[in-house]
């Protein structure tokens, strides 16, 4: 099965338009930090629904609180901008394996979305009619790669992994996990599609890409593939339906600045 031909470079993060205005040919994604002032935090909370809040008091310790409120609440705002509505009037639903979508939004051309975030940090991927999974991933040094790698990665992908040097094989395992989960994303099939069932690229310097899937072979062809520059430490990818998309990236205002 051959790669999904090479993207073009990621394009740099830049200030949103005052408007947003997303074409089905488009993927945007966003880049948030989730550190934010207690008023802030405020008041995306109460814009968040019944159900979010409460899973936000659920959380032990305050930080991974005040992370998921951020999380949610920019992504409530994000939308919002697209749809012209006010982040609180938005409602989501969620399939069988817990992808979310905004309820009622349900036309051949409606937005879909894809969130992580790691430490800190918060990426967006938002498309219109066709699906879209995104994952960001901090790179630790606290894990044994190698031993996850064996558990989770393909064969191929542990062959490819095992062929780089040693300095360079922690960064390759973190751009493989991001690129896999981003995948699962888009397929919307949580981890009901176990992760040995297909191969991406991992090599540096190799372009991101689906390179085989079973037991379909072809529906490797269905998705590409796109690495993304979160920042220092960080490794990302998206996973977007489709060959006929450009993308752009937004930063989410910084504290002080308007939001959308």
């Amino acid at each position: 099965m051959k790669a999904a031909p090479i993207r073009s470079p990621v394009p740099p993060w830049r200030s949103p338009p005052e408007t947003l205005v997303l074409g089905c040919d488009e993927v945007h994604v966003w880049r948030a930090t989730l550190d934010q002032t207690p008023s802030q935090i405020q008041s995306f909370l109460h814009n968040l629904a019944a159900d979010e809040q409460a899973r936000a008091e659920r959380f032990y310790f305050e930080k991974d609180r005040e992370h998921f409120i951020a999380a949610r609440g920019v992504l409530r705002a994000i939308l919002g901008g697209y749809l012209n509505r006010p982040p609180e009037c938005l409602s989501f639903c969620y399939n069988s394996h817990g992808k979310p979508a905004l309820a009622g939004e349900s036309d051949g051309d409606a937005i879909r979305f894809s969130v992580s975030h790691s430490y800190g940090v918060a990426l967006y991927a938002v498309t219109r009619g066709r699906e879209v999974g995104i994952d960001i991933e901090r790179i630790r040094f606290d894990l044994e790669v190698a031993e996850i790698a064996e558990r989770f990665f393909s064969r191929r992908e542990v062959a490819m992994l095992r062929t780089l040097p040693s300095e360079v094989q922690r960064q390759a395992f973190f751009r493989c996990w991001t690129r896999k989960e981003a995948y699962i994303k888009a397929r919307g099939e949580g981890l009901s599609l176990p992760l040995d069932q297909f191969d991406v690229s991992l090599a540096p310097g190799e372009p991101a890409a689906v390179l085989g899937t079973q037991p379909d072979p072809s529906e490797a062809s269905r998705w590409s593939l796109q690495e993304l520059a979160a920042g220092p430490g960080y490794e990302a990818a998206l996973a977007v339906e489709g060959q006929d998309w450009r993308l752009s990236c937004w930063q989410w205002p910084d504290l002080g600045q308007q939001s959308v």
